[in-house]
């Protein structure tokens, strides 16, 4: 299932399932059958298997008995983020061209880090498509982009072995790890990659069971209609399995919790001369099989 955030005529936002051009709203749809289902993304996860199978079945009626008000054409709605989790954890320098890109331009390490190099996001960074970046120059000039896998997890996880994994994961998203450069260079690692609107997410949630191998998925970002990134999760230096072992060795995942899996190289502080939004630009970040999220960055002064 391909699940969304949706508000229709200034109503409250709520949790539908897109299909092709068409959003249903999940609750309302089970409740025509004498049934329920949360209002909200974070509650279904939260819910668990029997949220999910339930929607599944109900979903997998026949589209001509859907009720009518549950039904909204795409272009009615407006999407904002699937969902707010409890915690963003980004990873860091997880794909091999991104460590020799940051080491030339970051002062990182050029070796491969031994481990997965973790660093984490508060809930206030999230943003959804359409909204905007917000570009504050009196706190940075060096806005900078990192299309990233988002993998939403699905149940509370501590000292989960890379074997069991996949059974943690309620499914994958669109990450746009957000950053000012010139934060992280004066020690402001909050400030670099935690302001508001610095995790644009979305368009949607797709289920774990729609993406077959989600290290087999290609990526791209665009900057004013320009390809920045473009690279596959195959190139991973810590696959999906390996960041959700590791993570889970010391801190516990919930329901609805966020791992941004790493961003591929073409960051614009890589680029020769150096490359960084200002307000007017439009950001797209693509992942195969979940779609594109966009995003205009705009003047926060």
């Amino acid at each position: 299932m391909r699940l969304v955030t949706y508000t229709h005529n200034e109503a409250s936002a709520r949790l539908g399932a897109q299909v092709d051009d068409r959003v249903i709203d999940l609750a309302t749809l089970a409740a025509c059958h004498g049934e329920q289902l949360p209002l909200d993304l974070l509650s279904f996860v939260q819910a668990g298997d029997i949220a999910r199978e339930t929607a599944q079945r109900l979903m997998a009626g026949d589209p001509a008995e859907w009720p009518s008000d549950a039904v909204h054409a795409i272009d009615d709605v407006t999407l904002s983020a699937p969902l707010r989790p409890g915690k963003i954890i980004g990873v860091g320098l997880n794909y091999v061209e991104h460590v020799e890109e940051s080491s030339r331009s970051l002062d990182t390490d050029k070796e491969l880090p031994p481990r997965p190099v973790l660093f984490s996001k508060p809930a206030t960074a999230v943003t959804g498509p359409g909204q905007p970046i917000r570009h504050n120059a009196n706190l940075t000039n060096q806005l900078d982009w990192e299309c990233e896998l988002a993998v939403v997890i699905g149940r509370t996880a501590f000292g989960v072995s890379e074997d069991d994994a996949f059974d943690y994961i309620f499914g994958y998203s669109i990450i746009n790890d957000i950053s000012a450069r010139d934060q992280r260079r004066s020690g402001q690692w909050f400030f670099s990659k935690g302001q508001d609107s610095f995790a644009p997410l979305g368009p949607a949630v797709v289920t774990a069971d729609d993406i077959p191998d989600p290290m087999e998925l290609d990526l791209e970002l665009r900057v004013n209609g320009v390809t920045k990134q473009k690279s596959n999760t195959r190139h991973m230096l810590f696959p999906i399995a390996r960041l959700i072992a590791d993570i889970t060795s010391g801190v516990t995942l919930e329901p609805g919790d966020i791992i941004a899996t790493g961003s591929p190289s073409g960051v614009g502080a890589g680029m020769v001369p150096p490359e960084f939004l200002t307000p007017g630009d439009t950001v797209e970040a693509t992942v195969e099989g979940i779609g594109t999220l966009t995003n205009p960055v705009t003047d926060a002064r």
